[in-house]
């Protein structure tokens, strides 16, 4: 993006999970995951999770939409879009069924040769996520799930398992999707559900650790296997705003980003932060670790940044109306509209605040594409990153009131660069092809 235009390797791409789309949910020796057991829901009712498959509930991933089935057919759809990469999940039951097995499943494993195989056929690189929402439920009921360090051992088999069988045909891995979820959706992220007499917080900070350590350890083995894969890890990004300058609001602020970026500040920065650490001191949380556990995480840093953005938050110290969002809730911000009026250019600025933007980034934004919104991406990129906020803040209003077409002149004048007219018309017509506007 630096000279202007996107390079030749940049990937175009879409994202999808196992768990979403696959179906087939108890064929060729598939065992039960927690996604296997989580019921539909709607806009006034929560998804709940049961205690094993039941009879007459409705599971939507069981069937998805047929992709185990249809895959081929899907993936040629997907090529003629024009689409560089296909970010999709493994699903750990497919391989080891149980999830404490000590040999792979077979049929598994072909299943995933076989999709790999296509994609690769249309030149679309596969970006594959070792764990996304659909653990083994059999892990829950047996061992607690991510609260029990055996979950390590567990997860690194199955992912050395992949890892092997497919290094000449995946380059581009994540270890766990949205692990930062842990603390907001502790059952879709790690297979929690707090018990009685639970201390949540101890439970969150002890399975994340785990998973620090599973995820370190796979980045590892993974650079030991074929030098060559690239590792990353995925997590929520939502920027947050204080909802006045209540400087209780900005703490609330502060906390809960502390909390959101304190998952990539350990697995690409190689160690827990200063906040994190008198954070659990001040709540009386003791996480237990073992020997070499720190110097795992030093060592199995990523490559890139995954990251899913959905919506912007809002911190108070008080109780106040909330909207909904991916998973987490927040105060509703008076001054946007709508949902897709949340979403905005901010997570890159918050990654980047203390020099936290290291690493490469891709991103799955969570609204409707269309031509307005990509050439504001686009646009945004060329001319406006070194601008004042204040500049960007009313490129976007002006964009979002009139459309990308009819506001090129007057995002002239505000930018100050008279050019800008025809840079960024030069990239409309390409960019509608790209996207298929």
């Amino acid at each position: 993006m630096l000279s202007g235009v996107f390079q030749k390797e940049f990937l175009w791409g879409g994202a999808v999970a196992a768990n979403q789309l696959e179906g087939a949910w108890n064929e060729d020796g598939k065992g039960v995951s927690i996604a296997d057991v989580y019921t539909a829901g709607a806009v006034d009712k929560f998804r709940e999770v049961t205690d094993g498959v039941l009879d007459g509930v409705y599971y939507p991933n069981h069937v998805g939409i047929d992709f185990y089935h249809r895959y081929k057919e899907d993936i040629k759809l997907f090529a003629e879009m024009g689409f560089k990469c296909f970010r999709t999940s493994i699903a750990w039951t497919r391989i080891f069924p149980q999830g404490d097995e000590l040999e792979p499943n077979e049929a598994g494993l072909q299943f995933y040769d076989d999709l790999f195989d296509e994609l690769l056929k249309y030149g679309i690189e596969p970006v594959i996520t070792l764990s996304h929402y659909e653990m083994p439920y059999h892990l829950v009921k047996e061992y607690g799930s991510w609260r029990n360090r055996q979950l390590v051992d567990f997860y690194t088999r199955y992912a050395e398992a992949v890892l092997k069988r497919y290094k000449d045909k995946v380059k581009y891995w994540m270890t766990f999707n949205e692990m930062n979820g842990i603390p907001h959706m502790p059952w879709v992220t790690a297979g929690i559900q707090i018990q009685d007499g639970e201390d949540k917080k101890q439970v969150f900070a002890q399975a994340a650790h785990h998973q620090f350590v599973a995820s370190a350890k796979t980045v590892k083995m993974a650079r030991e296997i074929n030098p060559e894969m690239k590792m990353g890890c995925m997590v929520i990004m939502g920027y947050t705003y204080p909802n006045t300058c209540n400087p209780l609001d900005s703490i609330e602020r502060e906390a809960f980003m502390d909390e959101t970026l304190m998952f990539t500040d350990v697995v690409v920065r190689g160690y827990y932060p200063k906040s994190a650490l008198l954070g659990y001191e001040r709540e009386g949380i003791n996480v237990v670790m073992e020997d070499g556990d720190l110097e795992v995480i030093k060592e199995g840093t990523m490559d890139y940044i995954g990251f899913s953005y959905y919506m912007s938050f809002v911190a108070s110290s008080e109780a106040g109306e909330t909207v909904s969002g991916n998973g987490i809730a927040s105060v509703k911000n008076p001054y946007l509209k709508d949902d897709v009026a949340r979403v905005g250019r901010e997570p890159l600025r918050k990654l980047n605040e203390n020099d936290r933007l290291i690493k490469p980034l891709i991103t799955a934004r969570g609204f409707n594409i269309n031509t307005d919104n990509l050439l504001l991406g686009v646009g945004a990129a060329l001319h406006y990153d070194n601008k004042e906020d204040a500049q960007s803040v009313q490129l976007q209003s002006l964009i979002n009131e009139k459309g990308i077409k009819e506001s090129l002149a007057e995002i002239s004048k505000i930018s100050g660069d008279t050019d800008v007219l025809d840079k960024v018309e030069k990239y409309y017509d390409e960019v509608k092809k790209l996207i298929g506007a």
